[in-house]
């Protein structure tokens, strides 16, 4: 993937000027403006409640808004391509579905019950590959675990040839050993296409270790830029309102410390997130057979 198809021809990939969003009645998101670094790994990080995945969903379309939100484009003048990866699928573990029937979802118009087109098996053959699960097309949906199918979820996002990828808390919910290799994946997807990614998450160690760039959100910006000079106690501290320090092990990201979530020396450490809003919920994303 080019510079150019990733960036877009006008030198961007998204751009967020002013986005506010008030979902009954309740203010969600107020005058949002960023634009992620490109061909970076943005993270938005914030308290539960601070309208994160509100702020993708509305990057989708999926919410109305106010303000202007603007998608680079490529050379010929298209919007760059969106592909987004969401927290959790919810759907009927005991469905008779494959890797395969799900991905040709999204891949084919025609019904899944006259069989699959031979690009949508290519297609899929070709994304599963990419993510380290070549083979997988006949496993069914059900039996796989939480890193697995997040990793599907990947797959069927990248099906899309995308230059912009979201992802709302991609590793929520999976084991260690998971977590590792989902973000392992993120970096080598990122080394070898040159994503420009856009990474809810809440483990601070996590965009310690991969993010470039990050976006410090409770409704409006509190403050953005290079994820290490950005992390400050006293930033963290004014998002979270408690306190919260990093401290580093060692420098392996490009110069990023390799860091962990914990409490300041005079202070309490990070308090149990509270219940998320109702208008911050995880979108529902539902496979039918």
């Amino acid at each position: 993937m080019t510079q150019a198809h990733h960036a877009g021809g006008n030198g961007f990939a998204l751009r967020m000027r002013n986005v506010s969003v008030t979902l009954g009645g309740n203010p969600i998101l107020s005058d949002v403006s960023f634009e992620p670094a490109v061909g970076k790994v943005n993270a938005i990080i914030g308290p539960n409640g601070a309208g994160k995945t509100t702020l993708l969903r509305a990057i989708l379309g999926l919410v109305p808004y106010t303000g202007t939100i603007e998608l680079g484009r490529s050379r010929d003048g298209r919007p760059l391509r969106v592909g987004y990866v969401p927290q959790r699928l919810d759907f009927d573990r005991g469905m008779p579905l494959t890797v395969l029937d799900f991905l040709s979802c999204g891949l084919q118009r025609r019904p899944l019950w006259l069989g699959h087109r031979r690009k949508a098996r290519r297609t899929a053959a070709r994304v599963l590959q990419r993510i380290g699960a070549a083979g997988w097309e006949r496993r069914r949906l059900g039996t796989l675990s939480g890193g697995e199918l997040q990793r599907v979820l990947l797959a069927m996002a990248l099906a899309r040839e995308p230059s912009i990828l979201l992802l709302d808390e991609p590793v929520s919910g999976v084991d260690a050993t998971g977590e590792q290799m989902f973000c392992d994946l993120l970096g080598s997807l990122q080394a070898d296409g040159h994503y420009t990614m856009l990474l809810v998450n809440h483990d601070l160690s996590i965009v310690t270790r991969h993010a470039d760039h990050v976006v410090c959100l409770n409704q409006r910006v509190h403050c953005q830029g290079n994820v290490v000079e950005t992390l400050t106690a006293e930033n963290l501290r004014a998002l979270y309102k408690h306190d919260v320090g990093l401290f580093g092990h060692d420098s392996r990201h490009e110069g990023h410390a390799h860091c962990d979530t914990c409490a300041a020396p005079d202070g309490p450490g990070p308090s149990p997130p509270d219940k998320p809003q109702a208008e911050e919920t995880v979108p529902e994303t539902r496979a039918s057979s």
